[in-house]
């Protein structure tokens, strides 16, 4: 079901995707609403699951993880047993930041960051080798051209 937003909901969504650390004061200023009613409506906005949570962006590499890649996955068993049992499984290696269960001829597709290439390939010998895995493809990305980790709010 869809949330049903008014102007200001959608003013204090646009301020916050691009400001997490804003403060309820410039926010409620940015906004046009007094502080107190701002903060209700975030809270509002917190508990109705819009905002799910805050987080913090890292530039991956100035902290040593020089590649990202991508895993195409193929299971043996599309079964809903199997398909949880493995998206269990990918939540437990730090490897993988994304995960999506996908529709056609691959089942997930993994966004991988590794410090290096020899990681990225101990991982991809384990997953292999992991239970219901048939195969997996594998791509190094060159650059990044695009990095938009937000909704697009109209």
């Amino acid at each position: 079901m869809k949330a049903r937003l008014d102007q200001i909901d959608w003013k204090i969504l646009r301020e916050l995707q691009a400001d997490g650390r804003i403060t309820n004061v410039e926010l409620a200023r940015r906004v046009g609403i007094s502080a107190p009613p701002c903060l209700r409506r975030v809270r509002a906005l917190e508990d109705a699951g819009i905002i799910r949570r805050y987080r913090t962006l890292l530039d991956e590499k100035s902290l040593g993880y020089d590649v990202t890649a991508f895993a195409f996955v193929s299971l043996s068993s599309q079964a809903e047993a199997d398909l949880i049992a493995f998206e269990e499984r990918i939540g437990e290696w730090p490897i993988v930041r994304e995960c999506y269960m996908l529709s056609g001829e691959t089942d997930f597709l993994l966004k991988c960051v590794a410090k290096d290439l020899r990681g990225f390939q101990d991982f991809i010998i384990e997953l292999t080798g992991a239970a219901n895995v048939k195969s997996v493809k594998t791509t190094l990305t060159i650059r990044q051209s695009k990095h938009e980790p937000s909704v697009p709010l109209e």
